[in-house]
């Protein structure tokens, strides 16, 4: 009997010692993130370097469990069950965060967020708030557009130029306050300035009285910013250069945290 498919490219055990078509299977979940949420079996196979009846094989199967749908026009989109996971994995990694945004608080006096980049938006995961009786509250959960945010400019700092302009363009950039980045040039030259010293200001650009230092989370599974949030009168500029340093520490222990917690 011929030997098919499936057994051959499954046979092995892949180096890592787990299932090799499980493997796979998410390798071309993340693939079709990367390229916008859909694609064609062609471009999957160019990118993977897969054969097209593997990866014919793996995506009936992905449909079939419903992570995946098939397009009239014969693409494969990414498909409704993954929203649930990702909405029970965003929960769980503002729980794994709260520890690290309390140290936050210890170490600042001031509110500590932690914030992902959602589609074209800002969704804030974890709070731990600060011990002030004036203090900053977001709700876990809130969506807001990133131009007017420290932790949206942290997660796009290296985000080439053009796919923020495209972002903006699609969100538009309303002005929340007299000082809110209202053009593109602008939003630009402030994630210039974020790349140039390691960390993101929002100054009184979401709410009038409030700054917020931001920095993202390196190397987080995905892309993840923390922030501490307070009155301009504390939060001042020699307070940033105090706050920034803690921010960037707790930031990378909350990395390896993470990658721990992932299996790495």
């Amino acid at each position: 009997m011929p030997t098919s498919d499936a057994s051959t490219t499954d046979s092995k055990a892949p180096a890592s010692g787990g299932v090799q078509s499980l493997e796979r299977a998410f390798d071309l979940l993340e693939r079709m993130a990367d390229a916008g949420g859909e694609v064609g079996l062609s471009e999957l196979s160019a990118s993977s370097g897969l054969p097209l009846p593997t990866i014919h094989r793996l995506m009936r199967t992905l449909v079939a469990c419903g992570y995946v749908r098939q397009q009239p026009n014969r693409r494969y989109s990414l498909g409704p069950r993954l929203i649930r996971l990702g909405e029970s994995a965003s929960r769980l990694l503002g729980t794994w965060a709260r520890p690290y945004l309390a140290r936050l608080v210890e170490e600042t006096g001031e509110t500590a967020n932690m914030a992902l980049l959602d589609g074209d938006e800002i969704v804030y995961v974890a709070q731990v708030p600060s011990k002030h009786s004036m203090r900053m509250f977001t709700e876990v959960g809130r969506r807001v557009l990133p131009h007017s945010t420290g932790v949206g400019k942290a997660l796009l700092a290296h985000t080439p130029a053009e796919e923020v302009r495209s972002l903006l363009a699609r969100t538009g950039m309303p002005a929340a306050t007299e000082k809110t980045l209202t053009t593109p040039d602008q939003f630009l030259d402030a994630l210039e300035e974020v790349r140039r010293t390691g960390y993101a200001v929002d100054d009184n650009e979401q709410e009038i009285g409030v700054r917020c230092l931001a920095v993202s989370v390196p190397n987080s599974p995905t892309a993840a910013a923390i922030s501490i949030s307070g009155p301009a009168g504390r939060v001042t500029e020699a307070a940033t250069d105090k706050i920034v340093p803690i921010l960037q520490q707790v930031a990378a222990e909350l990395s390896v945290a993470l990658a721990n917690t992932n299996g790495s």
